[in-house]
């Protein structure tokens, strides 16, 4: 395959970048972060002789632990970040596709699974239509994203480190920060804009029923599971509240309910969905 002009300058590449050590911190823990998926889902589901779509598969550490026992489509748009997961051989199949666009009939999987992709998606709506169709019935989502209101990522968002931009539209981002502090960005197409669980839970009505997994994340961060953070200003917060001794409170107010707590502090939501209805 071939290299295009936009993957040689990928800027998750670029070591001067502001979130270039985030980025390689989220690469080396892409296994990890499958491991957690595989550990969740497991509670639920037997995960043997599935037809599996990693969507938006980045690294394909999680299309390499699940293509174990299953067979896994492993789908990004990014060419280079295809190529890159060669290593994993052939019981994966490669597919550089747009998540809008998804070149599958219906049908076509028992499980898709969505991890932090679908902020990036210019039109949710129409992702989660398409993998609805794409999904046999019966079938399942995971699907994690940022929460938009939560408090800490108001104090610090996830993808920039910087307070308040959590909460802004992917066009204010572009207009009032990425034209005077992140130029080299301002052309991406794929800026992050966060949802909140009261527009999440429009994206899948009549389409999935849906549960949290809060609890069992928090149970498995405070284990010391990698996978679930890497952004420094994250992790320091995690150290700390180990360090006092609040591990065991944040686990207990932690819950998988659509409340206050989930509404507003879970920094990220985890979710499985089933589907249902029709569109």
């Amino acid at each position: 395959m071939e290299l295009k002009t936009e993957e040689i300058s990928a800027p998750w590449l670029d070591p001067h970048h502001p979130n270039f050590e985030k980025w390689r911190r989220s690469r080396s823990l892409s296994e990890e972060r499958g491991k957690l998926v595989k550990e969740i889902l497991s509670k639920s589901l037997i995960l043997e002789n599935l037809r599996i779509l990693d969507l938006g598969s980045g690294e394909g550490g999680t299309a390499k632990v699940f293509s174990e026992a299953n067979k896994v489509v492993s789908l990004d748009l990014s060419l280079l970040r295809l190529q890159r997961q060669s290593e994993y051989g052939n019981k994966i199949s490669r597919v550089n596709a747009d998540a809008l666009f998804l070149p599958f009939k219906k049908n076509s999987f028992d499980l898709v699974i969505i991890q932090d992709v679908i902020e990036h998606v210019a039109n949710p709506l129409e992702l989660i239509s398409l993998v609805h169709s794409t999904i046999k019935e019966g079938g399942s989502v995971y699907l994690s994203t940022p929460n938009k209101l939560s408090f800490i990522n108001f104090i610090s968002d996830p993808h920039f480190g910087l307070p308040v931009i959590s909460l802004l539209r992917r066009e204010d981002i572009r207009k009032y920060f990425l034209k005077f502090f992140r130029k080299k960005d301002y052309p991406r197409k794929d800026i992050a804009q966060l949802l909140s669980l009261t527009e999440l839970e429009s994206l899948f009505q009549n389409k999935f029923k849906f549960n949290l997994q809060t609890k069992q994340v928090v149970k498995k961060l405070i284990e010391g599971n990698k996978g679930i953070v890497w952004s420094s200003f994250h992790l320091s917060m995690i150290r700390a509240l180990k360090k006092i001794g609040l591990g065991r409170a944040l686990l207990k107010i932690s819950d998988n309910n659509l409340g206050i707590v989930n509404k507003y502090f879970t920094p990220t939501y985890y979710f499985i969905l089933k589907k249902s209805g029709n569109i």
